[in-house]
């Protein structure tokens, strides 16, 4: 779990700001008028927010990709490693995540230099967009071919929009994940974005794995309950909440920013 440590050498417990994309070119809800320099103004205001906001990292994602697909195109890994490169943090660390495709967010990771990436890489899942099949296999041996030693991946075990075809518990499923998928951060996520798991399942999976890895908070967290979170999670990664009315579609709120990286640095 080396490759945690190293993003976060000196943060007991980070925070992960997501930074959402909107819709790229060609998904039905795109914005051509604005164009991709549209897509990259927006991120770049929000990115400013929280990283004024103190947040320790930053998540790219392209969260307004609606209806997603588990193949993605090769405009939308284009746009999506513009729209990064040119939003990326200079002074503190940033990731990368494609719903729902590992390949095309470890192109975007290598594109970018991104430290991280977020994807769902183990299992197998029926999901709001069919049966879903990972390969972390292929994902880590792409991992060593590109050169890539160093990217960290942060694997969710409880995807959102979807459900295991098996009858193992969360739990279990960490801890195979890390001991034969090599990943190096478990997400817990709740049933879909800015939902929350049960905590019971946090603390499940917490007590099931070696204190060593690190477990976070991949969706639903709040001000208002993060403190009950971090009993059990290493971090969190967090978006939602921090738009305004606690929408994931609207922008940045910084009275939302600063209310949460507040109750969460003194949890």
């Amino acid at each position: 779990m080396t490759r945690f440590r190293s993003i976060f050498p000196d943060v007991a417990r980070p925070l992960i700001a997501m930074a959402h994309v909107p819709p790229l070119p060609g998904t039905p809800l795109y914005d051509a008028a604005a164009g991709v320099q549209g897509l990259i103004d927006h991120v770049k205001r929000d990115t400013e927010l929280l990283l004024d906001g103190g947040f320790d990292a930053i998540l790219f994602c392209n969260e307004g990709d609606r209806p997603y697909q588990l193949h993605a195109g090769l405009e939308a890994s284009a746009v999506m490693a513009r729209v990064a490169t040119e939003c990326r943090p200079t002074d503190r660390p940033f990731g990368v995540d494609f719903l729902w495709d590992a390949q095309c967010a470890l192109a975007i990771a290598v594109g970018t230099g991104a430290s991280f990436m977020r994807e769902v890489v183990t299992g197998s899942w029926e999901s709001d967009m069919g049966a879903w099949n990972p390969d972390v296999a292929t994902l880590l041996r792409d991992r060593r071919r590109f050169g890539r030693d160093d990217l960290a991946i942060f694997a969710n075990i409880t995807p959102e929009f979807a459900s295991s075809t098996g009858q193992r518990t969360p739990a279990q499923i960490a801890q195979s994940t890390v001991v034969s998928s090599l990943v190096d951060v478990i997400l817990v996520s709740g049933p879909m974005a800015g939902s929350e798991p049960d905590v019971r399942t946090v603390a499940e999976v917490r007590e099931a794995l070696d204190p060593s890895v690190p477990v976070l908070l991949n969706t639903g967290s709040k001000a208002e309950t993060i403190k009950e979170y971090f009993k059990y999670a290493n971090g969190c990664i967090v978006g939602s909440y921090l738009k305004r009315d606690g929408y994931t579609w609207n922008e940045v709120d910084p009275e939302r920013v600063k209310r949460f990286v507040d109750a969460a640095r003194s949890a």
